[in-house]
């Protein structure tokens, strides 16, 4: 097949029609979206840049972030977002790693960004935060509005995204024309998306979640989004009675319920809220769906693969469960030391390993990283360890290298932190092992409890002792403010077991 995913993105768009719609009420339609993706195409190739060239963006969201996107594609190079959180040490791991013919920073960090960009041989160009002033602008205003797209073969790399790194060396997975348009076909299809919706986005745009999964999905169904810098919570209530879609994670939907304003009347035009990218609690589907009559879809995906797995559009969503396997796609549960593929249906906890068109091509300049992390049959080994219930529908228990081995036993995170955060008094959990003398491991809980809370140490053992198996009662409970996260809402349990790995 040679489609560039640009061409799948506007194949028949009516270029009237609004796509992004901003804060300021401005709008930007199909169209100008298209002429503006030509003038970084041009510009792109104007400054050397080649078919397969990694042009790497570590820029605010903004408009002409988007078009950098869609004009790298159509231009067949290689889009390399970066998160705006990382140092320049991070910075130029990336560069060195990925080598990009062309780095785009901001204005601010032109000055930290230039050695280590000239250095690795590339480009520096420089964007504001609002978009519209540094060096790329200029560049834009000089280039033609007309461009033919590259035709590239599905198999050709679209993106590559850089994984946390959090256990290691960063690895950066490259992700191919053909995962992205398969990907956006069928979220497409399976959320209901048409020309009509307006999804209301204010989700970075560096992670597949923001760029991938909501952009794509929304320009290939011809939909529009209410496009917002970030997470404001009083923002979002103001432009949730104009839209019909939402996709968060977690914490913008608890931040929602924490505002008295938010209510069912806000929500009338909405048809789906859609979480993901972090697990969501019980008590907060709960509680949105008590307060807004709606439930939450969550659905499972990864850097990887892109979206696995999704709870129904039409159907029941069941709480603490991420659905369905998308068409196309298949998931299978293996037991974690031998590999034996579980039989099904089967409540066993296992690696989820998943295959199809979604998965990504393998980790950039990591032949042998790639070929560990793959079987024989094609099927990818994500880390995360789940189960399928007697109704097909997969829950996610936890990572791999969160599992916990106390005293010979497996002790899974979440069937400690589920119990934990049904208590009174608790907000959140997280559930971490770390090094004992004679188990191997300890159970440790790190618990965010509400302001007012008396809830204590000894409480939360005696309420477990009751639920809980005695080798999976936590060793010790710490109680902190709030859980770390990253930008994208999952607790970082990595710094919890940094924070409190010398308690023994």
């Amino acid at each position: 097949m040679r489609n560039n995913l640009f061409d799948t993105l506007f194949n028949g768009q009516p270029e009237h029609e609004p796509c992004l719609q901003l804060a300021d009420d401005s709008i930007i339609n199909y169209g100008e979206l298209l002429l503006e993706s030509a003038r970084v195409a041009n510009a792109l190739v104007a400054l050397g840049v080649q078919p397969g060239d990694r042009v790497a963006a570590q820029v605010d969201k903004n408009v002409a972030a988007v078009a950098l996107y869609l004009g790298t594609i159509r231009a067949g190079a290689v889009f390399l977002p970066l998160n705006t959180a990382y140092t320049a040490s991070e910075v130029e791991y990336f560069v060195n790693d990925a080598r990009p013919a062309l780095f785009i920073g901001t204005t601010e960090a032109k000055d930290s960004l230039l050695p280590m960009v000239q250095h690795a041989k590339s480009r520096l160009e420089t964007l504001s935060p609002d978009g519209a002033g540094g060096s790329w602008p200029e560049r834009l205003r000089e280039a033609e509005t007309e461009f033919s797209t590259i035709a590239r073969e599905a198999d050709d790399l679209a993106a590559i995204l850089y994984t946390s790194g959090t256990t290691g060396r960063a690895k950066g997975a490259m992700i191919t024309h053909d995962n992205l348009a398969s990907n956006a076909k069928m979220l497409a299809s399976l959320w209901g998306f048409h020309k009509d919706d307006i999804l209301l986005h204010a989700l970075p745009i560096y992670h597949t979640h923001g760029l991938f999964v909501a952009i794509n999905t929304v320009m290939i169904a011809g939909a529009s989004m209410r496009f917002l810098p970030g997470f404001d919570a009083k923002q979002v209530l103001q432009m949730l009675p104009v839209c019909t879609v939402m996709m968060g994670v977690p914490t913008y939907y608890s931040r929602l319920l924490a505002l008295d304003e938010f209510n069912a009347r806000l929500v009338t035009k909405m048809r789906l809220f859609i979480s993901g990218s972090a697990p969501m609690t019980l008590d907060t589907h709960k509680a949105f769906s008590e307060r807004t009559g709606m439930t939450i879809l969550e659905r499972y995906g990864m850097t990887e693969t892109n979206m696995i797995t999704s709870n129904p559009c039409d159907g029941e969503r069941v709480p603490g469960s991420v659905g369905f396997p998308l068409p196309g796609v298949e998931i299978r549960i293996t037991n974690s030391n031998t590999g034996q593929v579980c039989e099904l249906p089967s409540e066993n906890i296992g690696m989820i390993e998943v295959r199809g068109p979604n998965v990504f091509k393998g980790y950039w300049r990591m032949p042998e990283k790639t070929a560990e992390e793959f079987r024989d049959d094609g099927f990818f080994i994500t880390g995360d360890l789940g189960m399928i219930d007697d109704r097909g529908y997969l829950h996610i228990v936890g990572r791999d290298k969160d599992m916990i081995i106390s005293g010979g036993y497996n002790v899974y995170p979440k069937e400690i932190e589920i119990p934990i955060d049904k208590l009174d008094g608790v907000v959140e959990s997280a559930v971490i092992g770390l090094p004992h003398k004679d188990f191997g491991e300890a159970v440790i809980a790190v618990v965010a409890r509400q302001e007012d809370s008396a809830i204590d140490e000894a409480g939360i053992i005696a309420a477990l002792s009751i639920e809980l198996a005695k080798y999976k009662i936590p060793k010790r409970i710490f109680f902190v403010d709030e859980l770390p996260r990253n930008a994208m809402g999952k607790i970082q349990k990595n710094i919890l077991r940094d924070n409190y790995g010398r308690i023994y």
